[in-house]
């Protein structure tokens, strides 16, 4: 069953001294279908950075993009949102 992924937000780890964030986006930026990476810092502690990394466009392929970012010697530690289909249906906040 194909899949057209437009949108993932992952949960990614990485230790504080390597890879840099270039390093994780350049290797994001090799993966077929992707338009756009972007890697927010969200946690540091002494060994590692925690980072919520969103990435756009057409057709992307899962399997290959958690391998380049494990490539660099980061981990994903789990898939928090994802959008497949011909658009990205904006997010819209619970009323509680």
């Amino acid at each position: 069953m194909a899949m057209n992924i437009r949108q993932l937000l992952l949960d990614v780890d990485k230790a504080v001294t390597r890879p840099s964030l270039i390093e994780i986006a350049a290797a994001l930026n090799t993966c077929g279908g992707v338009d756009a990476v972007n890697i927010t810092v969200e946690e540091i502690d002494i060994e590692t950075v925690g980072m919520n990394v969103t990435i756009e466009g057409d057709n992307m392929n899962y399997d290959e993009i958690t391998k380049a970012i494990e490539s660099t010697g980061a981990v994903v530690h789990s898939l928090d949102q994802i959008a497949i289909g011909n658009r990205i249906i904006p997010r819209i906040l619970r009323v509680r």
